[in-house]
């Protein structure tokens, strides 16, 4: 009696596992992808050819497209791509999908960038990059500019939301330290009444003067955010403004001419390219 109580106890345990991993490969197989995991496969899918040397972005959508080109490289469906990391994370990422790396130098040719952008100005396509979202990425905007306009091409990546004109919503400034309270003084004159100018803080959000931990990036320099409160009317003219600033370093303002954008829609991918104006049928 024994033996077979314990017999149909566990055959009772065989068919409970049985029909709780059976729902769990049917959940697996339903589940949709995410709009910037198709975006992240377009953009490969379209843009890297065998042979190329690709700026490696930083963010969401270039962790999942670094990822996906590894497994095009394993597969073989691309070979002999070498990446240029934009930041310690994506060298990080590159590292683990095992995309062969390539350190920056000015002299590079580049033939294609992509990278993941804060926001995307509707039809000049002029990019904000460097809006804080890990302290990791601080002291990176010089180079996720320096690749992008290195790159024969480059592509942004966003969300629907994330394309629109009139933006809103902050500009990172990189700004000399010696002197950034002098540099922030001029250019809240200059937004005054659209902007308040932050200096960013190390830890935390600390007010306006950064607090006792302000960001001193590798290069020796603080970061303003310059925080617009009213729609922008010309992402352009901000970046004439901020360059003809001194002591401003650069900012988080990228014009290029040879650009693309790869929107994510909830059901749908669409690209709008800057040479047509036009808005092309994605997957």
């Amino acid at each position: 009696m024994l033996v077979a109580a314990a017999s149909t106890l566990f055959s009772l345990s065989s068919a409970v596992f049985t029909r709780r991993r059976s729902f769990r490969v049917s959940a697996t197989l339903s589940r949709e992808p995410s709009p910037l995991l198709r975006a992240a496969h377009h953009t490969v899918d379209s843009y890297v050819k065998s042979g190329m040397v690709v700026g490696l972005g930083s963010g969401e959508a270039s962790d999942l497209a670094i990822r996906y080109l590894g497994h095009q490289l394993r597969s073989g469906s691309v070979q002999d791509v070498v990446g240029v990391p934009m930041s310690a994370r994506s060298a990080s990422e590159a590292a683990k999908y095992g995309v062969p790396l390539k350190h920056f130098r000015d002299d590079f040719q580049i033939d294609f960038a992509f990278h993941d952008a804060d926001a995307v100005e509707e039809g000049t396509l002029v990019s904000v990059v460097g809006r804080r979202r890990t302290t990791q990425e601080d002291d990176y905007i010089l180079r996720q500019k320096s690749i992008v306009k290195a790159a024969d091409e480059a592509v942004f990546m966003v969300k629907e939301e994330q394309y629109k004109s009139g933006l809103e919503g902050s500009i990172p400034v990189l700004v000399q330290s010696l002197n950034w309270l002098a540099i922030a003084e001029e250019i809240d004159d200059l937004y005054l009444g659209d902007a308040e100018v932050w200096r960013r803080a190390s830890v935390g959000d600390a007010g306006p003067l950064g607090g006792d931990f302000p960001i001193v990036t590798s290069d020796g320099h603080n970061i303003l955010d310059v925080i617009f409160t009213t729609p922008i009317p010309s992402l352009a003219n901000v970046a004439k403004s901020l360059d003809n600033i001194d002591g401003v370093v650069d900012h988080g303002l990228v014009i290029k001419t040879r650009c693309t954008v790869v929107i994510a829609g909830e059901t749908e991918v669409r690209t709008v390219t800057l040479q047509t104006s036009a808005v092309e049928d994605g997957v």
